[in-house]
């Protein structure tokens, strides 16, 4: 989610007991691997009209495992719905054969992936009289063949699906296809549609959004208010929408915006983001799950960071003052607006012969492999973004243990993952060197 804009849960999503996507080893360690179920900790169901039946909903779940180094097959995927009766039934698919009572079943879900992956669609509705506020449980177990055992077990009772029967709206927004390699200056129109899916009318919605630095909301509603973009510290620059429609949504309709909701991509956009969120006027929607979307939008664009050093002088004893600035030349922004993680961060080996007794905020020591335990080592972590122009000064003051003439100081900027920055066209000046008595 993004960082200082948006709430827990903008974009509704499953909750799953170890989440991975591989686990990397050393040669010759024992490997080891996990099989684990994904399945929906919550399922809101309609609660069925007088006389009637209520509508099936989807309820997707399967299973994956930890290490891509084990191939993993014939996943067996146990269901157990024996507690919902008299709250729910299921319509099983065919890739799941039930017991006679129908309220156990064994899924094949074939070749098990290293992925959260959902390999069975099961189809849910509200028993005939079940009232409102009803709550039953599926409970679920799995098993595969593979691993380092030749057979891998799901933890019991790792994964439960509570179902209860509501009455009321169920918004729903369509969902956006990420694009990529958007060029500067073009315009993007957002799929933005809302259904309602319960079983009362919606006399109205709420709708906010957030758009990221790189991005302009060009489609002013009079509905709406508008704030930013903006930033400060950790807190993503970003416009900010909140709107309010009297529109009625009746169940199984679908409605717009009262007209196309479109954004500009700007100069300095990059990775981009586009949050959107709707909920009924006057009352609680019953599956919050579908209710919130995020769009990520990658320019075609380009940002030079470039880093600096400094030259100083001092005799044996003295405390003298280095610095070295990075600055972001443009033309893009870069945000980590997903992760949060640091923009760059700047390795800073300090001049041999010297000790640091002074050292930026932002700045800690670190080491690496091969690093010489001599030598200072320092990691100096920028905020999650970076505007065009922006330039910040990393001072660290130093002592003159013993004088090296050309004693030098290196100075990388690189990613908080990895080794370089994918947009920056100019890589030679990640590099600086922060030199201590020159001998010329």
């Amino acid at each position: 989610m993004l960082r200082g804009g948006t709430r827990a849960g903008v974009v509704g999503a499953l909750v799953v007991a170890g989440l991975g996507s591989g686990v990397a080893f050393a040669d010759g360690e024992t490997q080891t691997d996990q099989l684990w179920i994904q399945a929906p900790y919550e399922q809101s169901l309609t609660v069925a009209p007088d006389g009637g039946t209520a509508q099936y909903r989807s309820l997707a779940f399967g299973m994956y495992h930890d290490n891509d180094n084990f191939t993993v097959t014939d996943g067996r995927l146990t269901v157990d719905v024996s507690g919902l009766a008299g709250v729910a039934e299921v319509a099983w698919p065919d890739n799941c054969t039930p017991n006679e009572a129908g309220t156990v079943a064994v899924c094949d879900t074939g070749d098990v992936p290293t992925r959260s992956s959902a390999q069975v669609q099961l189809r849910i509705r509200a028993a005939a009289g079940a009232a409102a506020g009803a709550q039953g449980a599926i409970e679920y177990s799995a098993e595969a063949t593979g691993g380092p055992d030749g057979t891998l077990v799901a933890p019991q009772g790792s994964a439960e699906t509570f179902a209860t029967v509501g009455s009321g709206p169920d918004l729903g927004l369509s969902a956006a296809q990420n694009v990529t390699d958007v060029a500067p200056g073009s315009s993007l129109s957002v799929p933005f549609s809302v259904t309602n899916t319960g079983n009362e009318t919606a006399t109205g919605f709420s709708v906010k959004m957030w758009a990221t630095y790189g991005l302009d909301i060009t489609t002013r509603y009079p509905q709406c208010t508008y704030t930013g973009p903006d930033g400060n510290g950790d807190y993503t620059p970003m416009t900010s929408v909140t709107c309010s429609f009297d529109t009625a949504v009746a169940p199984g309709a679908t409605v717009e915006l009262p007209e196309p909701l479109r954004l500009a991509v700007t100069g300095h956009a990059l990775y981009e983001r586009f949050d959107y969120e709707v909920e009924p006027t006057g009352a609680a929607d019953l599956d919050g799950s579908d209710n919130g979307r995020s769009w990520q939008i990658t320019a075609h664009n380009t940002a030079d960071f470039a880093v600096r050093g400094t030259t100083v002088s001092g005799a044996a004893g003295d405390t003298v003052t280095t610095a070295f600035r990075f600055a972001n030349r443009g033309p893009a922004w870069v945000g980590n607006v997903s992760s949060g993680d640091p923009v760059a961060v700047i390795d800073y080996y300090l001049p041999e012969g010297t000790t640091a007794t002074s050292v930026p905020d932002t700045c800690r020591t670190a080491w690496k492999q091969g690093d010489d335990p001599a030598i200072g080592h320092y990691a100096c972590t920028l905020p999650m973004w970076a505007k065009p122009d922006l330039k910040v000064s990393f001072p660290f003051r130093l002592r003159i243990d013993r004088v090296v003439p050309d004693a030098t100081g290196h100075v990388t900027a690189r990613p908080d993952f990895g080794t370089s920055f994918t947009f920056d066209p100019r890589t030679k000046n990640n590099l600086a060197e922060v030199t201590l008595n020159p001998s010329s």
